[in-house]
């Protein structure tokens, strides 16, 4: 997540909602966990990873997979009230069932990367959602 995000996403939406006054939908009661990722975590780790080639297997391609994210489930309540503190106002959240097809929590194993890299994320959600309604502000609002 993060300025220039997909307006499709959950924080984007969030954000228009609450700017717009319209009511946001929170799944399974707002009983959900997710690992928010900012974007300048996400570059960091690919920056990292660009100069690094791993050795090749005994007759192939050189490659390795790495897990890139915040490491951390973040209760989608604490999200929101998070959103709602960065922009300064309240979401009128409408509560809906867990929705089908969907999983309760999302969370990175990066202990590749901080192993091979030394990289783990930095930026918390607080920070991040900090970053993103300043962003979101002056793109939207102009402010």
């Amino acid at each position: 997540y993060g300025p220039w995000g997909r307006p499709d996403m959950a924080y984007f939406r969030f954000a228009e909602a609450i700017r717009l006054g319209k009511p946001i939908e929170v799944y399974n009661n707002g009983d959900l966990r997710r690992d928010f990722t900012y974007i300048d975590d996400i570059i960091e780790g690919i920056v990292r990873a660009l100069d690094s080639l791993p050795s090749a297997p005994e007759r192939g391609v050189p490659y390795r997979l790495y897990n890139i994210g915040n490491s951390k489930a973040e209760p989608l309540g604490r999200f929101i009230e998070t959103l709602e503190k960065a922009l300064g106002k309240k979401a009128d959240k409408r509560y809906l069932p867990m929705q089908d097809g969907d999983v309760y929590a999302t969370e990175a194993d990066v202990s590749a990367m901080e192993k091979d890299f030394g990289w783990k994320p930095s930026i918390d959600i607080a920070e991040g959602l900090t970053r993103f309604a300043a962003w979101y502000r002056s793109y939207k609002m102009g402010k």
